[in-house]
């Protein structure tokens, strides 16, 4: 029965204005006659009813009147009553005027009909969202009794959202705000009880079942403040999500979360404005290698809402690009997405891609960035991440590509481990190799840490908690600039619609690095434990190729300020490019032959910063003489990098780098 009521919405408000207005122009003849209304005011009344009554329906159909749902009326539709009452009104009377209607009707019952519909009207819209949302006396609240911590926009949000659908399971019972002005007064009838401090006792005084952490302008410290007094509680806590997740639809207002370790993170995230990246993608195709990653299945997310002509994901693991094609090609039904299973090192496959799909941005991020793997592949990582990022950007260039984006690393700065290393190579290669600079807008931008990655500690650190623990740490004093994964993006894709970013390096000001322990013991507080009581923190010495100490910036670098806020160019102080070509080819034969103290050799003259790490001590064990694996180039199912010969220049002789025509 309600649905089939719901679905005759506009013609019940209709037909019950039929009974308001007339009631109410009644109502002002009665309250002006003190309700012994004269027999011929009685005439007056039903002679000008018609007028009234067609003017104010007409004027209400006009301004929407009848078309809003009544259990989500605010402040806006009450004003557009006003108006329309108004309008209609002095329509009314212009109309008596012109038909030359008796000018005995008193004017005072102009003003008493326009009160009486408003009140009429706008209180019986009022009344049904009351209603709707429980709040009537005669209604009693369901749902778990909640604070919600904050008492700004994003409480009042939560709170309208909360009371229009009790499918949120939520009963507001107070709220609590660390500003004492808001301290006795209430917010949609739910009153400002006190301040954080007061949180544990208050949550026992009112029998609390859930915690709500709704703001949004809380720093780090506070909200690591706030969530330690929350934990203190020992109740459930959840926080509203972010307003850009709300901007980028991946969650709704009332879409409650449990607290991450984002939300803690030692700087404010940095959302950047993303307007001019719209019509630098709008339209065109767009690959993006390692789609599957971390980085490549975001910038594969937020690429889609640009709305690309193309969008073509390669990668060589199939089950992450299964899922991530299944996630985008959803949630973006306009845009073509083409999955391509390839590896990047496949001259002939990445030709086949190329060719077929025409792409005209290149977001190159796949790339081997696990170091202590690295350590121990020497042979590999070079391969991936040098020669993988020759290939590709050598047919971004033969197709004509218009931008092609590296995304690189901060540990490719004075790098310390063969994947930063490589990363710096891969750097020189796309801004300074004389044969590429020629047709594409080749570009770098270089980040730090980023959350919940593959590769980060965060989901390293949530395992050994669900095993109970310990948490290892390499060392008590090693820190990293750290950044989520939908900033890192948004870095990416504002950097890479810059004009001033054409031919540098851009980076984010990613303010101050954050201690590993702190990650690790904030991460075990969210979790209702307490750090070296209920699980041990243990430090296992630093791993071979890391560093204590992470770097944006080089020595050699300065960096510039640009347009986009937060966002800064690395400009490089002398240094050469015209051996580039040269050393990459001696890197090239020492790695088609196999030999590692020339690769390293060449390596170092490709980045004259880099210092090897020592090798890790042995530990003593009963595998201690298991023989160690060997460092092996690269397979054969890899398409083979040609073995140069002994003389000759590079354009005579075929070689990897005589592959551009």
């Amino acid at each position: 029965m309600p649905d089939r009521l719901l679905s005759y919405r506009r013609v019940l408000i209709v037909a019950v204005h039929l009974v308001l207005i007339p009631a109410a122009y009644f109502g002002a003849f009665g309250a002006r006659f003190d309700f012994h209304i004269p027999p011929a005011e009685l005439r007056t009344f039903v002679g000008t009813l018609p007028y009234l009554l067609v003017i104010r329906m007409l004027i209400f159909a006009w301004y929407g009147l009848f078309r809003g749902y009544w259990r989500h009326v605010g402040l806006r539709d009450l004003v557009d009553l006003g108006v329309a009452t108004t309008l209609s009104t002095a329509l009314f009377a212009g109309a008596l005027v012109a038909t030359n209607w008796p000018p005995a009707l008193p004017r005072s019952v102009f003003l008493l009909d326009w009160l009486g519909i408003v009140f009429l009207s706008g209180g019986l819209r009022f009344a049904a969202r009351a209603f709707r949302e429980g709040q009537l006396p005669m209604q009693s609240s369901r749902g778990r009794r909640t604070f919600l911590i904050g008492a700004g926009e994003a409480a009042e949000m939560l709170l309208r959202q909360v009371r229009h659908d009790s499918r949120f399971g939520i009963s507001a019972v107070g709220l609590i705000d660390d500003n004492p002005e808001t301290h006795g007064r209430s917010l949609h009838g739910v009153p400002v009880l006190g301040g954080t401090a007061d949180l544990e006792r208050l949550v026992h005084e009112h029998r609390i079942q859930l915690l709500v952490i709704a703001i949004r302008s809380a720093t780090p410290d506070q909200m690591r403040r706030i969530v330690e007094r929350c934990t203190a509680t020992g109740t459930e806590f959840r926080i509203i999500p972010s307003l850009q997740d709300l901007l980028d639809g991946r969650a709704g207002i009332g879409q409650l979360r449990e607290v991450e370790i984002e939300d803690l993170l030692g700087r404010a995230p940095v959302h950047l404005d993303l307007e001019q990246v719209r019509g630098d993608l709008e339209g065109k195709t767009v690959l993006i290698t390692g789609a599957g990653g971390s980085i490549g299945s975001e910038l594969a997310r937020q690429i889609a809402r640009f709305r690309p002509a193309r969008l073509v994901l390669l990668e060589r693991a199939e089950s992450p690009l299964y899922f991530v094609h299944l996630e985008v090609s959803q949630s973006s039904p306009g845009v073509v997405v083409v999955p391509v299973i390839a590896n990047i090192t496949n001259a002939q496959r990445l030709d086949e891609v190329f060719g077929t799909y025409r792409p005209e941005y290149v977001f190159h991020a796949a790339a081997y960035k696990h170091v202590p793997l690295m350590e121990e592949s020497v042979f590999e990582a070079v391969w991936n991440n040098v020669v993988g990022t020759l290939r590709v950007a050598q047919r971004a260039v033969q197709h004509r590509v218009e931008k092609f984006v590296l995304i690189s690393t901060d540990k490719a700065v004075n790098p310390t481990s063969m994947m930063g290393v490589t990363k710096r190579i891969a750097e020189r290669i796309v801004l300074e190799l004389p044969s590429l600079r020629v047709r594409t807008d080749f570009r770098v931008v270089r980040f730090g840490n980023v959350l919940g990655s593959d590769g980060s500690v965060v989901p390293l650190f949530k395992r050994q908690l669900a095993a109970g623990g310990p948490i290892t740490v390499t060392h008590p004093d090693v820190q990293r600039y750290f950044m989520t994964i939908p900033e890192a993006v948004e870095l990416v894709l504002t950097a890479a619609a810059l004009p001033a970013a054409a031919g540098r390096i851009s980076i984010l000001e990613m303010g101050s690095p954050v201690r590993i322990v702190d990650l690790a013991e904030q991460l075990i507080r969210l979790s209702g434990l307490e750090p070296y009581k209920d699980v041990q923190i243990v430090f296992t010495g630093l791993r071979p190729g890391e560093k204590l100490n992470e770097e944006l910036v080089g020595g050699g670098e300065e960096t510039i300020p640009t347009s986009a806020e937060k966002i800064r160019l690395v400009e490089r102080n002398g240094g050469s490019a015209a051996n580039v070509a040269i050393a990459l080819q001696h890197l090239i034969d020492s790695l088609s032959a196999g030999r590692t103290a020339d690769l390293m050799r060449a390596v170092a003259a490709l980045a004259p910063e880099y210092v090897a790490s020592p090798p890790a001590p042995q530990r003593r064990s009963s595998t201690a003489n298991v023989p160690q694996p060997t460092l092996v180039h690269p397979p054969t199912f890899h398409a083979p990098v040609p073995a140069p010969p002994r003389r000759g220049s590079l354009r005579e002789q075929p070689s990897l780098l005589g592959e551009l025509p």
